[in-house]
């Protein structure tokens, strides 16, 4: 819908004098002259209009660019030709009337400024038919397999770095972003719990992801020959002790993502480096898999989060779990334990705590009243908890929360990954989020 603008005279001026002195350009505006019609009154006003009908009945006969009628403050009030400069000079006031294209039988025309509808509220169409889902890393990545997982058929992003996904969304260039925020072997990414504080988007899912890893390298080379195996640094960690198991000699030697490490390997060459990835990875890079499922634990599973610009509406109707951060200003265990008990006492289960220093006040230190020049550093706190918003115990325990804490922010409340976690499985996730289908 056009945007119209809406224009009023300035308070106190008459506006039947507003743009007197003006000439009609082309025949757009036309200038009604009505010697003394306003000053005079109403009923003198409309027996003027009256009059002038007669005249622009005969003047619409004659000439067919006639402008048509114009309707002012309930009635209809034609325009003429310009007047002589005369007919202002005699004291006439004027009227700057824009025509109107067409007046319904209610007296209101039909092309002033129509008022906002809900339909003119909402998102704006995502890019083309699919959805564009951002994630961390080269096709071939787990990243990748996981956003397929999040939203099936939907048009997968590459980025070289976490920071980039997240402002891919934020600047509308995906519609979503699924990166990974832990493992059970390896532990959190803390990387995108700091990215999680610092942009502004909101946790709409998770989906959990078995990770099975494979050793491999350029088609011929045998693992005696070996000298160097590269991967992201969780891949390495989750396969160390198998690798030592295989008597290899290898420097460990890190690198942005698995699918990177497997692309880099092949397209130098580098016969006496493997790289540790998917066997997807190894399809589309031409590698060989020299050992299959070298990670040290069969239960190896990454945990990934769903990014959006705008939160999903949080119900009941299905598990639930919402993600906080806050901070507290006072030291002392006391704080920390009394945001803890808010939870307990209401019997909702956390599932993770995770502590990070504070970006911008790293360092404090302590009171001159104290002893010694002793350094604490200032700590946000990260809470993932089994309930959603809508239910009044969650909204309850933050409300507690609140006391205690100088700084509380919630990232989401989303629905849980309740599929199974076993290396084949393959069933998507649920979401709240309706706009992933």
């Amino acid at each position: 819908m056009a945007a119209a603008s809406l224009i009023k005279a300035p308070v106190g001026q008459n506006p039947a004098r507003m743009g007197a002195g003006r000439s009609s350009g082309g025949g757009g505006v036309v200038r009604c002259s009505l010697q003394g019609a306003v000053v005079g009154g109403r009923a003198e006003w409309q027996s003027s209009c009256a009059v002038l009908s007669s005249k622009v009945a005969a003047l619409g006969a004659a000439s067919p660019h006639a402008a048509a009628p114009s309707f002012v403050n309930g009635h209809v009030a034609p325009l003429v030709p310009e007047q002589p400069a005369a007919a202002a000079e005699d004291g006439g006031a004027v009227l700057d009337l824009v025509p109107v294209s067409s007046v319904n039988g209610g007296g209101v025309a039909k092309n002033l400024p129509q008022p906002l509808r809900i339909s003119d509220l909402s998102p704006a169409p995502m890019h083309g038919s699919q959805l564009r889902v951002a994630y961390q890393g080269v096709p071939g990545a787990y990243s990748e397999k996981a956003a397929g997982k999040a939203y099936p058929g939907c048009d997968a992003i590459p980025c070289d770095q976490f920071e980039v996904a997240f402002s891919a969304v934020e600047l509308w260039i995906a519609d979503r972003a699924v990166l990974p925020v832990e493992n059970s072997l390896g532990g959190s990414i803390h990387r995108n719990y700091d990215l999680l504080l610092r942009h502004r988007l909101h946790i709409v899912g998770e989906v959990q992801l078995p990770v099975h890893h494979c050793l491999m390298a350029l088609p011929g080379v045998r693992k005696e020959c070996l000298t160097r195996v590269m991967s992201h640094p969780q891949a390495l960690a989750q396969c160390e002790h198998t690798l030592t198991a295989m008597g290899l000699n290898v420097v460990r030697e890190a690198f942005d993502d698995t699918a990177g490490a497997a692309e880099y390997v092949a397209a130098n060459g580098l016969r006496d480096t493997a790289a540790i990835a998917s066997s997807r990875a190894a399809e589309l890079y031409g590698m060989e898999v020299l050992a299959d499922g070298i990670q040290d634990d069969c239960g190896n599973v990454t945990r990934f989060v769903m990014l959006a610009r705008e939160p999903i509406v949080p119900r009941t109707d299905r598990p639930f779990k919402t993600s906080i951060v806050f901070a507290h200003d006072k030291e002392g265990t006391s704080v920390l334990f009394k945001v803890l008990s808010a939870f307990a006492f209401r019997d909702i289960t956390l599932t993770k705590i995770e502590s990070r220093p504070h970006r911008h006040r790293p360092i404090r230190l302590v009171d001159d009243a104290n002893v010694g020049t002793a350094k604490h550093f200032e700590y946000m706190f990260y809470v993932d908890f089994q309930a959603s918003l809508a239910e009044p115990r969650a909204q309850n325990a933050l409300a507690e929360v609140q006391e205690y804490t100088s700084f509380l922010r919630v990232l989401g409340s989303y629905p849980m990954d309740m599929t199974p976690m076993t290396a084949g499985s393959s069933s998507t996730v649920t979401s709240d989020d309706s706009s992933s289908t």
